[in-house]
């Protein structure tokens, strides 16, 4: 996760882990369910990219106790509560817009950041390069950017100043408004001729959420982390005000005091 965002995009951008595990439970299971799909049965060498606090990355540890395991992250926030509890992982620090590994790898594991990272079309058949035979790219992106959240988040950042004034700067509103992921055609279209096997799928969870304003703390641990750091804070306290009554009006709370929060993720795991 970046200095530019959880690995790449908006520079500046600072990653709360408390925040961000806020929701672990939910943000664990499509984690899970990406890993029950990857077929390598004993890989020596394994990489997680986009580590965070590292709950998966040690899953995968246990998962396979004979590799060598790195947890790659470029927020040292997110590394420091990684590196708090003690176990044989590496912890690393980088950036995913340029990093290789220095030898061919079993596994590249990635839960929920390679959207970050602009130019999917040079990264994905990178990273399927840095694969020894027979080894795994394993990958889950969500597919936010069109999800009503997400599009409230850009319309607010456009017009809910004073008098539907913009906030922040035209940089900040370019990079927001890049949309992450592509649909899955494109990764297939991308990598079929470079992959041995590709399995390319997406699921829709409906999500149920308690507490007040639930959507909005859901995406302040994620997609809304790069404006409330691109925002001063006279515009922060601005915008999560109109936000929220636009997220409330979105996602309301239903009568038993849930919130429904349906959300689109995108899963591709391919071998060579």
């Amino acid at each position: 996760m970046p200095t530019q965002p959880h690995q790449g995009q908006i520079a500046g951008t600072q990653w709360n882990p408390s925040q961000y595990l806020k929701f672990s439970d939910h943000r664990l299971r499509p984690a899970l369910e990406l890993l029950a799909r990857v077929p390598v049965t004993d890989p020596s060498l394994i990489y997680d990219l986009g580590c965070g606090p590292g709950n998966i990355t040690r899953i995968i540890a246990d998962q396979f106790p004979a590799a060598t395991v790195y947890g790659l992250d470029n927020s040292p926030d997110m590394l420091t509560k990684a590196a708090a509890e003690p176990s044989s992982i590496q912890w690393i620090e980088g950036d995913l817009e340029t990093w290789s590994p220095p030898e061919l790898v079993d596994l590249i594991y990635s839960n929920a950041t390679l959207h970050w990272i602009p130019g999917h079309g040079e990264l994905f058949p990178r990273l399927v390069a840095s694969l020894k035979p027979g080894g795994c790219l394993a990958v889950q992106m969500p597919l936010s950017w069109g999800m009503e959240s997400h599009r409230l988040m850009r319309e607010t950042l456009a017009n809910g100043g004073p008098g539907g004034a913009s906030l922040g700067t035209e940089e900040l509103r370019t990079a927001v408004a890049r949309k992450w992921v592509e649909a899955g055609e494109y990764y297939y279209d991308l990598l079929v001729d470079i992959t041995a096997t590709l399995d390319i799928w997406a699921v829709e969870y409906i999500q149920v959420l308690e507490g007040d304003d639930p959507v909005l703390e859901w995406v302040k641990g994620t997609g809304l982390r790069p404006i409330l750091n691109g925002l001063d804070d006279a515009e922060r306290e601005i915008f999560l005000a109109e936000y929220k009554q636009r997220l409330r009006a979105a996602y309301p709370m239903r009568q038993n005091g849930k919130t429904l929060y349906p959300f689109h993720r995108l899963f591709l795991v391919a071998t060579v």
